[in-house]
């Protein structure tokens, strides 16, 4: 039986009940937007390129794994790129610069991954144009990657990158609350390049021109300390995901061979302890992102799965093109 969060995605009973106000979201959405886009409410303007990673619909799309892959081409490149982003499950004074040893309950998950993994400046306000200013005053960052900003418009940005889930697509199609889309599909016809998360199995049409990125798994690493025995080579583990989608990682664990049990616990979840303790006794795996929070209460035999965002050298070249013309008309 589909759980609520995917009935309220796919457009099960009840929520379409919930249409008149989503038809009100959305003219308000429309309106914020339309007066940005006029000049009625004025967008500040960072003097170094500032792209943008989002998404229409609520929920996890894979935009973290993107902007760490996104910050490792760019470095190659030359570039100097910080990151600011939300801190959803966070409790900051905004702005904050996020360290590497900074508490999750503090920051964010989210944060605290990108300035593990990523090695760049990283910055958290739920104001973003706020957060950009506090990130280039610190730091000698040249361009922002900005995760998971579509839809703050104070802050202009040049490049803009949508990203779905290949497997959910956009839902419903409904907009919010009584569907996903925090906007109409027809946004993605605006953004400068669209990102489709794994093959394309949901219902409707792939978006056009989209790049398809892949998320590659990495050898499992311990979540506490003191782990001695090697990560499960198969067989059954307790699987533990609160991300936006945890049947994404379910299947992950299925496809690499194992049987995993499934725990799926909310977005950001603040695990407690007895959060982790499962019968009978397998290994224990989770996300990354999970692994951030878990390390003073995991077991020894508690690991997770990192994961690498692969995606094809066209797309890269042209998202390198643009800010080369960039470059090029502000030196």
């Amino acid at each position: 039986m589909a759980s609520w969060a995917e009935r309220w995605h796919d457009g099960g009973a009840p929520f379409p009940l919930l249409l008149p106000l989503g038809w009100l979201f959305r003219l308000i959405a429309a309106g914020r937007r339309r007066a940005y886009a006029l000049g009625w409410l004025q967008a500040w303007r960072a003097p170094v390129p500032v792209i943008v990673i989002g998404n229409i619909t609520v929920g996890g799309t894979g935009k973290t794994p993107l902007t760490l892959a996104l910050v490792e081409r760019l470095r190659a490149a030359g570039w100097r790129p910080g990151i600011v982003s939300r801190g959803y499950g966070g409790e900051a004074e905004y702005p904050l610069r996020v360290t590497p040893d900074s508490a999750a309950a503090v920051v964010g998950d989210e944060p605290l991954l990108l300035a593990r993994r990523a090695g760049v400046p990283v910055v958290v306000d739920p104001l973003r144009a706020r957060g950009v200013r506090h990130l280039l005053s610190g730091s000698d960052c040249d361009l922002v990657v900005c995760d998971d900003g579509l839809q703050h418009y104070a802050l202009a940005r040049d490049i803009e990158i949508a990203v779905i889930d290949g497997q959910r697509g956009l839902g419903s199609g409904l907009p919010l609350p009584a569907g996903p889309l925090r906007e109409p599909p027809s946004r993605l016809a605006s953004v400068d390049f669209r990102v489709v998360n794994g093959d394309w199995l949901a219902a409707g049409e792939r978006p056009a021109d989209a790049a398809t990125m892949t998320l590659t798994p990495g050898a499992w690493l311990p979540v506490g300390t003191g782990t001695a025995a090697s990560p499960p080579s198969g067989g059954a583990v307790h699987a533990v995901a609160g991300i936006g989608h945890p049947p994404r990682f379910f299947a992950l664990l299925e496809r690499l061979g194992y049987q995993p049990v499934p725990h799926p616990f909310p977005d950001h979840h603040a695990y407690a302890a007895g959060d982790l303790d499962f019968t009978p006794p397998l290994p224990v795996v989770m996300t990354e992102k999970d692994a951030v929070k878990c390390a003073g209460l995991a077991r020894a035999d508690t690991w997770f799965v990192p994961v690498q965002a692969m995606l094809p050298e066209n797309f890269w070249q042209a998202l390198l093109a643009r800010l080369a013309t960039w470059r090029a008309t502000h030196d």
